[in-house]
C-alpha cells in the first residue's frame, strides 16, 4: 500500500474570516478529531494537499499527519470542495488506533466489464450505480479498494452489496443495519430501445 504523509500547522483562530485569510495565503484550513484528544484546528499548504487528493488510495488510506513535529494516524473523513472550480476549501480527519473499527468510505473497482456474459454474450449494458462503499474495519484491515467482479452477470441481473466478496476483517456498514439496506451497485440491462442477443432468440 502507498505510505500518504502530509504537513500540517495548528491554528488558533477559527470562523469563516479566519478561513478566509488561509485560503487567501495558499492554506486550506481542517480540523482533527476522534479518540481520546480534543479537536485541533490545523492548516495545511493548499499545493501539498491538491498533491495528494490527486490520487484515488489517497480517501481510504491511513495517513500521516505532521502537526508541528508530532505524527497522528488519520483518515481523510470529510472534503469540502469549492462547488465551481473544485478546489479543496476545508478537510476533517478521524484520528485512528491498531485497536478500534473506523468506517471509511473506499471505492470499488468493477472487473471484467467488457468480457461479462451479459456484455460478450447477451449484448447488453453495464450501469455502475454506486462508486464506493462504506466500509467498517480495523486499521490494520483498510483495503485501498474493493473489487467487484462482473464475469458471470448476465442480463437483468442486478449486483447488491450482499455480493461483493470482502477482505478479511472487513463489513459493509449498510448490511450491518439489516437486509433492506442491500442496496443495489451495479446491473446489466438490455439496451434501450432494443432486446439483447439471449432475449431475442
Amino acid at each position: 500500500m502507498t505510505d500518504f504523509n502530509l504537513n500540517a500547522v495548528a491554528r488558533d483562530q477559527q470562523g469563516k474570516g479566519a478561513s478566509r485569510r488561509l485560503r487567501h495565503a495558499n492554506l486550506v484550513p481542517a480540523v482533527i478529531y476522534g479518540g481520546e484528544q480534543a479537536p485541533q484546528s490545523i492548516s495545511i499548504t493548499f499545493k501539498e494537499l491538491v498533491k495528494v487528493l490527486e490520487s484515488e488510495a489517497f480517501y481510504s488510506h491511513i495517513v500521516n499527519l505532521n502537526v508541528d513535529g508530532q505524527v497522528q494516524p488519520v483518515v481523510l473523513k470529510a472534503l469540502q470542495r469549492h462547488p465551481a472550480k473544485n478546489f479543496p476549501m476545508h478537510a476533517d480527519f478521524l484520528r485512528v488506533d491498531a485497536t478500534h473499527t473506523i468506517n471509511v468510505r473506499v471505492p470499488l473497482h468493477f472487473i471484467n466489464q467488457e468480457s461479462a456474459v451479459g456484455v460478450k454474450q447477451q449484448g447488453g449494458i453495464v450501469s455502475i450505480i454506486a462508486n464506493d462503499v462504506e466500509i467498517i474495519t480495523l486499521p490494520g484491515n483498510l483495503p485501498e479498494f474493493i473489487e467487484v467482479d462482473l464475469a458471470e452477470v448476465e442480463v437483468g441481473t442486478v449486483v447488491h452489496l450482499s455480493d461483493i466478496k470482502l477482505p478479511e476483517g472487513v463489513k459493509i456498514a449498510a448490511l450491518e443495519q439489516g437486509a433492506s439496506h442491500n442496496n443495489a451497485i451495479a446491473n446489466i440491462h438490455a439496451p434501450a430501445g432494443g432486446a439483447s442477443q439471449d432475449s431475442a432468440e
